[in-house]
């Protein structure tokens, strides 16, 4: 029997586990990544892209951490494009397309080249444990790694079961190797799974569409990267993705067969992911509408295969046929790849505490799809997490833990361990109460120096980033004390549409008014004795400075709140705390305490179920014990 012993282990090569192994090994771990496959690492199995409304904000937060998704993003994009400008800053994101491929590759070439890091394809059967803590797991191959710290990032592999129409078959994604053992392993343990289903789309050839019959849309003519420290890019080419939508006739063809749907057969009784619906749930939940918007996507310019968004579907073989040539453009078109609906197992994740770390096997930690979320975005942030919280836990070190002030990612995590996640978890900029907080533009100044203090920033980007904050600074604080005169501003003023000035302003109150923005401010930018070499030159760092400027009164409103919220995140509920002890308590807020465990007094008030007075009890009960 073949042995190694390692400091973390990181089951899984998806997204998760790519940022899991990497983060630890980075932080000075000797790290063992275990793939099911290693051709299938960072795989895309869904949509071809990276990014949007929330998404793209949990990326840029991975890069401000030190992690590795953004990189392989700006290295394998095929277009790009700035999403909801309209709706404000808080809630601007970037969206990629992506060559998997090239993705990919990217990713493969940094684990396989890490220091510390080693890449093995074997399957994890078995959890080791030694007196409640993880001490390694066993392999299909017999082999025996030990370890102080395990991260499980097993994707839908895990139990998985696709679906097309009546035929049900064992299977990981895109027709992968589903891999079992590893969770009956967990559930002889007492870890609580679930199970949950997500769908994809018909992969079409693209020399089978008429895209005549689409409207094209390419990327933007303006430099852009994900990574913070990447270099900004257009990426103008032929490459473009089509907006089409379905007919009448699609939804003729799904009502003929709504009844082959293994959904509403009865197979599947598992919830699937509530913002991205199949065709057929579309087509049950609202009825009225027999129109929907899709969106043909070449994923690669080295293929001809197409994904279609908006387009999921467990239908049978015959129907996708009927239903993919009833679109506009598409009488003739070939499907290369059908869609598939897929079942797969979870540990539902409110047995995690807010490291990642389950609460009852210390060093065993669960990132991504595994946790109930879905998206690869959502995955590779948890992975991140994870794989810094591992690393510490293997030398018994304290975790990090970030606060729904701090990050997307800890909204994301406390979201998980605070409430009850039944169905597939997608990051909304919804979700996030404190969004004008946790901006795209403002990633790395709440992030990057927790990454410096765990060693995943190096000097050269630390010295970048700090000199970058303080021109934005200079710049702020110039605008703020530097006056312009009517008869210098009103011609500009006058040209943007916006109103003129009676009486001397400074430049942070003209970047208040209406129609007043930065490239305006251009035309009368101060002289050099008056601050004019303060002038910001980088479109991304001005875009900052103006945020922070123009927002400034919502921005206090929302730290004074988010100040508020710190003290019952502050306030600790100690992990052996006796709930029962507490008089008062209603008994479904008992009953949720216990399940949750909660790390803080902020953490039980978000748990649903949980009121206020609930709250105030456990405070005074709290406070008594430590007296």
């Amino acid at each position: 029997m073949f042995s190694a012993d390692y400091d973390v282990i990181v089951i899984g090569g998806g997204h998760a586990g790519c940022e899991a192994a990497l983060a630890a090994s980075r932080m000075g771990r000797r790290v063992l990544m275990l793939n099911h496959n290693v051709d299938n690492t960072a795989l895309m199995p869904c949509n071809p892209s990276i990014g949007g409304p929330a998404k793209g904000h949990l990326v840029r937060e991975i890069s401000a951490l030190g992690g590795e998704q953004a990189r392989a993003a700006d290295a394998s994009t095929l277009m790009v494009r700035w999403l909801n400008t309209g709706k404000g800053e808080a809630v601007r994101a970037l969206r990629a397309q992506c060559d998997p491929r090239v993705y990919a590759a990217h990713y493969i070439w940094k684990l396989e080249t890490q220091e510390g890091l080693d890449v093995h394809q074997d399957e994890a059967v078995a959890l080791l444990l030694s007196e409640g803590r993880v001490s390694g797991v066993s392999t299909r191959h017999g082999s025996v790694y030990t370890s102080r710290a395990v991260v499980l990032c097993s994707g839908v592999y895990g139990g998985g079961v696709a679906h097309v129409g009546d035929v049900a078959f064992p299977s990981g994604p895109m027709g992968q190797t589903p891999a079992n053992a590893f969770f009956e392993s967990l559930s002889s343990l007492g870890v609580r799974l679930n199970r949950m289903r997500t769908d994809t789309t018909p992969r079409l050839n693209l020399d089978t569409i008429d895209l005549s019959k689409t409207r094209a849309q390419k990327s933007e003519e303006t430099p852009l990267a994900f990574d913070i420290w990447g270099e900004k890019r257009v990426h103008t080419s032929s490459y473009a993705c089509y907006f089409s939508h379905t007919t009448p006739e699609t939804h003729a063809i799904v009502a003929r067969n709504i009844h082959r749907s293994p959904l509403f057969r009865g197979e599947i009784k598992t919830l699937g992911p509530r913002y991205c619906p199949s065709i057929e749930d579309k087509f049950m939940k609202f009825p009225d509408r027999d129109v929907h918007p899709i969106i043909f996507e070449p994923i690669s310019r080295s293929t001809k295969e197409v994904y279609v968004q908006n387009f999921s579907t467990g239908l049978p073989y015959d129907v996708q046929v009927e239903l993919v040539r009833s679109l506009e453009g598409c009488r003739n078109t070939k499907i290369i790849k059908p869609a598939y609906a897929i079942e797969y197992m979870v540990v539902t994740p409110d047995q995690l505490s807010p490291t990642l770390e389950n609460k009852d096997i210390k060093g065993f930690f669960c990132a991504g799809q595994v946790n109930g979320t879905s998206g690869y975005e959502e995955a590779a942030a948890q992975g991140l997490l994870a794989g810094i919280n591992a690393a510490l836990s293997a030398r018994d070190e304290p975790p990090v833990v970030l606060s729904r002030r701090c990050a997307y990612l800890g909204v994301l995590v406390d979201d998980l361990t605070t409430k009850d996640t039944n169905e597939p978890y997608r990051m909304l900029t919804s979700r996030c109460e404190h969004r004008l907080l946790l901006r795209h533009d403002n990633a790395d100044r709440r992030l990057t120096p927790i990454a410096r203090r765990l060693g995943l920033i190096s000097d050269a980007k630390w010295e970048e980033a700090t000199t970058r904050w303080a021109r934005v600074d200079a710049f702020i604080d110039m605008c703020e004390h530097v006056r312009v005169s009517p008869d210098k501003a009103n011609a500009a003023l006058s040209l943007g549409g916006a109103e003129p000035l009676s009486e001397s302003a400074t430049y942070a109150q003209l970047l208040r008014r209406k129609n007043v923005n930065y490239k305006l401010l251009n035309g009368i930018r101060p002289e050099r004795e008056a601050g004019g070499e303060k002038w910001l030159d980088d479109e991304e760092e001005a875009l900052c400075a103006e945020t922070a400027i123009r927002y400034a009164g919502y921005i206090e409103r929302q730290e004074k709140t988010a100040r508020r919220m710190d003290r019952f995140d502050g306030a600790l509920i100690p992990e052996t705390f006796d709930y029962a002890s507490v008089r008062g308590l209603l008994a479904e807020s008992r009953q949720k305490l216990v399940k949750f465990r909660p790390r803080s007094l902020g953490a039980a008030l978000r748990i649903s179920g949980v009121t206020p007075t609930d709250v105030e009890l456990l405070s005074v009960a709290i406070k008594a014990r430590g007296k």
